[in-house]
């Protein structure tokens, strides 16, 4: 009987997922496996709160597997040698995996391709899994990626996706090859108390409310930080719980504004996968730079740790720094205003904020995180790399009532709008009584120095 191995990472799902399709298509059976991959938990990437939603996911797809006649196998170890082992066992004739687009994933994957080939194996790599336009199949002339995002979306919505795949009804796993315990959310410690659970049949949830109660309203609604009418997608696109080609798709169908928006911003994500598959090296060092000599020193610090705390006396950053440490999640609009605030107004090195992101994030990985850490500061793919965002006005504008700033700081629960955006501008005897700090710099002090550190004219 032939058989064949589907190795899951990022991809944790049975719904359009081409490299299961082809493992059916292909073998009597199939093992349906997933690595807890040791160099990734040396790396510093398996935080608390993406193993605690990683555990989730793989408790999800093993009952969705076992309602089909399967079962997930889960090893832990060198993954390379790890698959290896499982084929063996299993005498597979073949591997199927989702392509991957990071360095240390293709390090990993030319090496796994190599080991399996000296067994007389072979490594089947599928595109459009974890993307829906993979890096590399639209370039500009000349270049082997587009530096900014606008031409390349223009291209990008002309590729034509492949289909959405369903769900197979049944998926035959071998009897002989036995994994680990499943690892279990309770295990792990250090986790967000409000992070959300993860898992395909969650993700599928959401997908399915949000189409039928946000997403007209998204083009509308995605910036208003007390409304909280983002897609929430971002951690299920993570580990792939959803599908980015089903939910292009979709939206394509539904044509509104609303829908329109959210593809733009799947484009995205796929941008800055072709920037850092071509670039792997914007993961830690800057895209363009710009010869930034950031802070240092003990008061630098003390500011950095004062944005990490949610402590540096602006209500709309001190709000979203704790709502990250609570959810394990970030609103995007409270996510451009942070990053500008540590690298612009305090002038701190963007991989000082995109490390603390990355531990506390749920959604975190290399391309998004770091990539868009660089287009805030300056040195990424921004054609405006010196804007700044003031955090008052930005405040005013996206949470003109405070509603977001008083669910997170609760100190300033008794201020009304608009002073509980500028504290600082009450009474001495008001101020006492909030038990809150003052601001840790001034905002025409930050813009000044960091107009000096790059060398810009004077603001008029």
């Amino acid at each position: 009987m032939p058989v064949s191995v589907t190795l899951f990472t990022s991809d944790l799902r049975l719904h359009d997922h081409p490299a299961l399709r082809a493992a059916l298509e292909d073998t009597d059976a199939v093992v349906p496996l997933f690595v807890r991959d040791r160099a990734v938990e040396a790396a510093g990437f398996a935080t608390p709160n993406r193993s605690a939603f990683l555990a989730d996911c793989l408790s999800d797809l093993d009952g969705s597997l076992r309602d089909r006649g399967g079962r997930l196998v889960v090893r832990s170890g060198d993954l390379v040698a790890q698959v290896c082992r499982v084929a063996a066992e299993a005498d597979a004739r073949e591997v199927h995996m989702a392509a991957s687009h990071s360095a240390f994933a293709a390090r990993r994957e030319e090496r796994l391709r190599r080991e399996l080939e000296r067994d007389g194996r072979r490594l089947s790599v599928h595109d459009a899994v974890t993307v829906a336009v993979p890096p590399g199949e639209v370039t500009p002339s000349g270049s082997d990626h587009y530096a900014v995002f606008t031409p390349y979306h223009r291209r990008w919505a002309q590729v034509r996706l492949r289909p959405a795949l369903a769900a197979p009804r049944r998926v035959p796993v071998p009897e002989g090859v036995h994994g680990e315990r499943l690892p279990a959310r309770g295990e792990v410690t250090g986790v967000s108390p409000g992070l959300p659970a993860g898992g395909e049949s969650t993700g599928r949830e959401r997908m399915t409310a949000y189409w039928r109660n946000g997403l007209d309203a998204y083009d509308d609604t995605r910036d208003d930080l007390a409304a909280d009418a983002t897609s929430r997608f971002s951690a299920h696109l993570h580990f792939g719980t959803l599908s980015p080609v089903e939910l292009i798709h979709r939206a394509r169908r539904d044509d509104g504004p609303g829908a329109r928006a959210l593809v733009r911003q799947l484009a995205w994500r796929d941008f800055h996968r072709q920037v850092l598959a071509a670039r792997p090296d914007a993961a830690h060092a800057d895209y363009r730079t710009k010869g930034d000599v950031w802070r240092t020193g003990r008061t630098a610090s003390e500011d950095i740790e004062a944005w990490r705390q949610g402590r540096t006396g602006y209500p709309v950053i001190d709000a979203a720094m704790r709502q990250l440490r609570h959810e394990g999640w970030m609103h995007n609009r409270a996510r451009l205003l942070t990053a500008g605030f540590l690298t612009k107004t305090l002038y701190a090195d963007w991989r000082i904020g995109a490390a603390h992101f990355l531990h506390w994030l749920v959604d975190g990985d290399i391309a998004n995180n770091q990539l868009n850490w660089q287009w805030v500061a300056g040195t990424g793919t921004d054609t405006r790399p010196n804007r700044v965002l003031n955090p008052v006005l930005q405040a005013k504008r996206y949470d003109p009532d405070g509603t977001y700033v008083r669910r997170w700081v609760p100190e300033l629960a008794g201020v009304d709008a608009p002073a509980v955006h500028e504290p600082w501008k009450l009474s001495a005897r008001a101020r006492s009584a909030l038990h809150y700090p003052d601001p840790i710099v001034d905002l025409a002090e930050g813009l000044d120095r960091f107009r000096r550190a790059r060398d810009l004219p004077e603001a008029q």
